[in-house]
């Protein structure tokens, strides 16, 4: 079995950014959210707490993003005052979290889910289904979540290729 680090890797065709642990694993057992801190080594703020690195759901996800879910959820957010409040419960919950990982010192507090400052603003789902994934409260990622299947059948990440 490859190392969470090389299956990371090949999962995001690049090593992530920074500390990072995995948060969530899929049911074959490779990593499918990683958590990080929110300053980079070098210094830089880095909003994004969790981190989607299953290549089943980043394609799933991006194809509801390309269909234009990223604009229909700030709509559904915008007329759903309760779902609105739960997003910003999410949010806040979201901040405390990312703080926590950073020993404290949040270097993004001015920010929430996928660096937005309006919690009730969408950008990146894949942001918010890392976050339901990882234990949080979102009402964005639990729907999307809620409609299509959580994992592969086929644990792929654990396929190795050779050239």
């Amino acid at each position: 079995m490859p190392s969470d680090a090389e299956t990371i890797e090949r999962q995001l065709a690049r090593p992530p950014r920074g500390a990072w642990r995995v948060a969530v694993r899929c049911g074959f057992g490779y990593p499918s959210v990683i958590a990080t801190s929110s300053p980079l080594p070098s210094g830089e703020p880095f909003p994004t707490l969790f981190w989607l690195t299953c290549p089943y759901l980043r394609d799933s996800v991006g194809r509801l993003e390309s269909a234009g879910e990223v604009e229909a959820w700030a709509a559904r957010l915008a007329g759903d005052p309760p779902r609105a409040e739960r997003m910003r419960e999410a949010d806040a919950a979201y901040r405390s979290a990312r703080a926590a990982e950073s020993g404290g010192a949040d270097a993004c507090a001015s920010v929430g889910i996928a660096g937005q400052r309006d919690p009730l603003g969408t950008k990146c789902l894949h942001a918010h289904v890392a976050t339901a994934l990882a234990g949080i409260d979102d009402p964005v990622g639990l729907a999307i979540l809620g409609a299509m299947r959580c994992e592969c059948e086929d644990g792929r990440c654990g396929v190795t290729t050779t050239e």
